[in-house]
């Protein structure tokens, strides 16, 4: 009768196991057949350590943290792939809202006015806010910080704090900055007194710079991290279910030790010591060089993309210029005008976000810088080429039409030739111009050689020293290239 009733037992324990074993796959199936694909897009601001950061030594591009950890495994629960993308972190929610990816985690709080244009899942970690300022100045609540100026970053809830205590707190100039690592270098420089930083973040920045120091302040506002969705996104049930099995199972709080308690970016032994100027030490950044020069040939193949194609669309603007047909001439001059007249970072910011919602195509990163250099590009040089092309000699053109050579021959082999040649420095001067510009395309994304020593530079807490570096390779470049294009023009001068 005993062996009956273990046997019942047993069987009744295995019923349950199997019931949850296949529960947990159903909602897995159930998670992944609601969204229809297999993998899912996650994009964050992999400069924010230890939420999300490059693991730069030894070159390699693998981003990882505390954020990082949370996607795998709730992606693996719910039977995803994960593939991490990356943007500033103002682009964040427009890259949602553009249908560029299906979740952003970049330990971002679910304020009132964020919540207007995506959905958020539940609080997975609570964070504090900080006062970081010069050792010994004394800002340890937020009425101290009466009569100074304030840094933040812009987009954060710490910024929205900071609003808050300087309704309360009068005499509060706020200067809000794209990136902590800029507020703690106007600390440094002496243009604010203090920034709000989140405690972990400031942690680090403290432990690399002895001169700082930070005082934990009671938060205006939760300061919380959550997820985030696009608007009705079917997600967000589930990530709450398994969200929650890892904060009651304690997997969140080990995940949080581990990335939080002990600081895995910054060497404190190889800290500097507090010294006046710059405080240089490039032997910080020794270990990352090879990750920054992964970023140059993503760099030039940017630039001579833009430049070939760039050169391309602008003859065909220059010819239909001087076509001597009016409506165009009047579209090419349109065009020139409104390239010329706009920022090209608002038609970088265009082409990235706005092409995916109107065409349904999902340009990448690189395609988009690609692009939008190339027509802004074109825009300058077709006026660069049509100089040119005037500049050759008329009795030219009018020998080959006397002749019988049609037009578009005598534009190709006889006049272009020449005009190229009359405008080579110019174009070498374009090119200069679209090597240095393309540290513009970071703000979508692309890793190219300023965007990974500012990587290089948030994981370090430090800010000149990678900088400089960057500022090396890209003097490096410009010489060889004008070295170059000089040699070539000799060569070109010695056919005349």
């Amino acid at each position: 009768m005993k062996k009956r009733r273990v046997w019942l037992l047993t069987l009744l324990f295995a019923a349950m196991v199997a019931i949850s074993v296949i529960s947990n796959h159903s909602n897995s199936l159930q998670a992944a057949s609601s969204i229809g694909k297999d993998t899912l897009t996650m994009i964050t601001s992999p400069d924010y350590p230890p939420y999300e950061f490059y693991n730069t030594k030894g070159g390699d591009r693998q981003v990882v943290g505390f954020d990082i950890d949370i996607a795998n495994t709730l992606a693996q629960k719910l039977g995803f792939k994960l593939k991490v993308m990356e943007s500033d972190f103002n682009g964040l929610i427009p890259a949602l809202q553009a249908n560029r990816a299906d979740f952003v985690m970049a330990g971002m709080t679910p304020t009132p006015e964020r919540q207007k244009n995506v959905d958020f899942s539940i609080i997975y970690y609570e964070a504090k806010d900080t006062i970081v300022a010069p050792k010994g100045s004394n800002l340890k609540q937020p009425q101290d910080l009466l009569g100074k100026k304030v840094g933040v970053q812009l987009g954060t809830i710490q910024e929205q704090n900071a609003k808050k205590i300087a309704q309360k707190v009068t005499g509060i100039q706020i200067k809000q900055l794209n990136k902590v690592p800029e507020a703690i270098q106007e600390i440094k420089s002496g243009r604010i007194d203090a920034a709000i930083v989140e405690d972990t973040v400031a942690k680090g920045f403290a432990q690399a710079n002895p001169d700082l120091e930070f005082n934990v302040i009671a938060s205006e506002e939760g300061s919380g991290s959550a997820i985030a969705f696009p608007q009705g996104s079917a997600l967000v049930a589930p990530f709450n279910k398994v969200l929650q099995q890892m904060q009651n199972n304690g997997e969140l709080k080990k995940l949080a030790t581990k990335w939080f308690s002990q600081n895995n970016t910054t060497d404190t032994a190889s800290s500097p010591a507090t010294k006046s100027g710059l405080n240089l030490d490039f032997t910080r950044i020794l270990p990352d060089i090879p990750f920054i020069l992964q970023g140059v040939p993503i760099t030039l193949l940017f630039t001579l993309l833009s430049v070939t194609f760039g050169l391309l669309w602008g003859t065909v603007l220059s010819l239909l210029k001087i076509t001597g047909i009016k409506p165009l001439t009047w579209v090419a001059n349109a065009y020139t005008s409104v390239f010329r007249g706009t920022p090209l970072l608002l038609q970088l910011a265009l082409v990235y976000y706005a092409t995916p919602q109107l065409t349904g195509y999902d340009i990448s990163a690189l395609e988009a810088g690609v692009l939008t250099f190339t027509l802004n590009s074109g825009a300058y040089m077709s006026e660069t080429i049509r100089g040119g092309i005037q500049a050759v000699d008329k009795g030219q053109s009018e020998a080959a039409m006397s002749m019988g050579v049609s037009y578009w021959l005598m534009m190709w082999d006889i006049i272009l030739p020449q005009a190229l040649k009359n405008i080579l420095p110019a174009l070498v001067n374009e090119t200069i111009g679209l090597l240095k510009d393309s540290a513009l395309v970071s703000t979508i994304g692309v890793v190219e050689i300023l965007r990974s020593a500012q990587i290089v530079g948030a994981n370090k807490y430090i800010y000149f020293e990678p900088l400089l570096f960057a500022g090396l390779i890209y003097y490096v470049m410009v010489m060889g290239l004008t070295m170059s294009a000089a040699a070539l023009e000799r060569r070109l001068r010695q056919s005349e």
